[in-house]
Order: C-alpha cells, then structure tokens, then sequence
C-alpha cells in the first residue's frame, strides 16, 4: 500500500509541474503578445494564440486594456496556483499529513481558486457588455469560460481546507495530552 501511495503522489507531483510549466508558458506567451500588439501590432497574427486584439486597440485604449488585463492576471493566478499545487503535492509528508504548512497551502488554494472565478466572472461580464457595444471578442472566450467551475471549486478546497485545519487542532492536542 505504501508503494501505490508514493507512486500515486510521485504522479501527481510530476503532473502537476508540467501543469504548473504549461501555465507559465502560456503566460509569458500572453505577455509577449501584449508587449508586442502595443509595439508593433502587425506581428500579432504570428504570435502566441494569435490573440490580435489591434482592432480593440484602435477601437478603445480602454477596453482593449481592461480585457487584457483580465487575460494577464487570470493567466498567472493560474500558474501561481498550480505552483502552490506543486508545492503541496511535493512536500506532502503522509505519515503526519496535518501540519501548519499543509493547511495553509491549501487554504491558499481555495483563495487563489476563488479569485480566478470571480476574476473570470467579471472578465465575461465586462466582455458580454463590449460584446454589445460592437467589439470583436469571440476568440477571448476560452480564457474565462470556468468561471463557475473555479468558484464551485473553491467552495471544495475550503471546505477541506477546514477540515485539515481543524485536523491540524486536533492532532496538537492529541501530541500535548500523549
């Protein structure tokens, strides 16, 4: 049983930093696609998703800034939460499973997790209204459709963030009465 539980977490621990790795690329791909649609837009079309918002650019300063600047910030409180998931999964001692450094990775988790859906709800409602007004925003749908998903699993993470701490409580006790 040991050996399945340390494979499993070896797994998870690899897949979680080729996660972790995939979401920073695709961030510093969006910050390159920024940096480059302000300097020379003309490039944009051969960039990283071919996210050319120029059109908005010319359009609104303003929209064009405030959407992606939702795309920016999501895009790397994904990566940082999945950095935390790491972390976790990496330093996961299961003989003593409730410790402090457990308990505020996770509770961290389900903060960064409930930021990323709000964050993503408020992007597609600020995109829905630009959408009214005659904007161009088909192709930013994919960087805030599970908003909903990340605010249900937040909800979760905090719950079982709860749980270990109230574990970690106990198991104080337990070491101080023994």
């Amino acid at each position: 049983m040991a050996k399945n539980n340390s494979f499993v977490f070896i797994t998870l621990s690899v897949v979680a930093w080729i996660i972790f790795a995939g979401l920073c690329v695709e961030a510093g791909g969006l910050v390159v696609n920024f940096i480059f649609s302000l300097y020379k837009p003309e490039f944009v079309q051969n960039l990283y998703q071919k996210l050319d918002l120029s059109e908005m650019y010319a359009q609104s300063k303003w929209a064009f800034f405030s959407i992606y600047s939702f795309i920016l910030v999501i895009s790397i409180l994904k990566a940082y939460l999945f950095y935390i998931v790491s972390m976790l999964v990496t330093s996961l001692d299961m003989s003593k499973p409730f410790n402090s450094f457990v308990s505020k990775q996770i509770t961290q988790i389900s903060y960064f997790t409930l930021s990323i859906g709000l964050l993503s709800y408020l992007a597609r409602q600020t995109a829905e209204k630009l959408q009214h007004q005659g904007y161009e925003i088909d192709q930013l749908a994919q960087f805030w459709v599970d908003s909903q998903a990340f605010i249900l699993m937040a909800a979760i993470v905090y719950v079982i963030a709860s749980i270990f701490k109230k574990g970690l409580e106990i198991q104080n006790e337990n070491d101080l009465t023994v």
